[in-house]
């Protein structure tokens, strides 16, 4: 399977993948011998033989670690406002990026990895491995919301899939929801609870797939078990 040639350069820890199309550009990438310095440039990682300033490129161990994100923490790769990133919680001697994202003010479950396969499973629109978030809302909640979260709501890219929504407690003055979601849309959760009249108090992800936030503190991260790492593989392809 053909692919980009600077996303191979950069899942084998090259560098990021703005930086590996500098190198090409630079006319220091050959393939098959030849030099590559043009974009676009696609390669087959299983035949093609890539080397960087005369070094092959050896394909990484593949590593994978759940993070369970604080506050504050962003989970890009690289950011002009030099805020603490995802990425530096966990010291993978591999360079690894996030699967997917939780916006800074989002708390919770986070994979990190080096690996595109996993990572395309886990965000690609057409697999649908569910995320369950615990919301604090503001106001109180009707059957009438609940009903509204399930069946979907209506954002700019459409109207979002039917949702599993549980209350977990319903105050005058604030509230609590469990909401599972097999989306990833941009800060969905808190988009489709705006739309219903329930501005985000906290968000936090607690489960992806069969992965829980039980008994993983606050910006504490551990690796996945192969059998973890095959579950979540099976639930993108069930």
């Amino acid at each position: 399977m053909r692919e980009r040639l600077q996303k191979v350069m950069a899942s084998a820890g090259v560098a990021s993948r703005r930086q590996c199309e500098e190198l090409i550009l630079q006319g220091v990438v050959r393939v098959n011998g030849r030099v590559v310095d043009e974009l676009p440039a696609f390669v087959d990682p299983d035949t093609d033989e890539i080397t960087v300033h005369g070094r092959r490129l050896q394909e990484p161990r593949r590593v994978y670690y759940l993070l369970n994100k604080p506050k504050g923490v962003i989970c890009t790769s690289s950011d002009p406002q030099h805020r603490p990133q995802a990425v530096d919680l966990v010291p993978a001697q591999q360079r690894v990026f996030c699967v997917g994202r939780l916006d800074a003010d989002t708390t919770g479950l986070i994979i990190l990895t080096n690996d595109a396969e996993l990572t395309n499973l886990l965000t690609h629109p057409k697999y649908k491995v569910r995320k369950t978030y615990v919301a604090k809302v503001a106001g109180h909640v009707d059957s009438q919301t609940v009903e509204k979260l399930r069946k979907g709501i209506w954002l700019a890219e459409g109207r979002t899939a039917p949702a599993a929504v549980k209350v977990l407690k319903s105050g005058h003055h604030d509230s609590l929801l469990e909401i599972t979601i097999s989306q990833g849309l941009n800060r969905q959760v808190r988009r489709m609870l705006v739309k219903v009249g329930l501005p985000v108090q906290s968000l936090k992800r607690t489960r992806i797939g069969g992965l829980t936030i039980k008994g993983l503190g606050v910006g504490r991260y551990r690796p996945l078990s192969k059998a973890e790492v095959a579950s979540l593989k099976r639930a993108a392809t069930a």
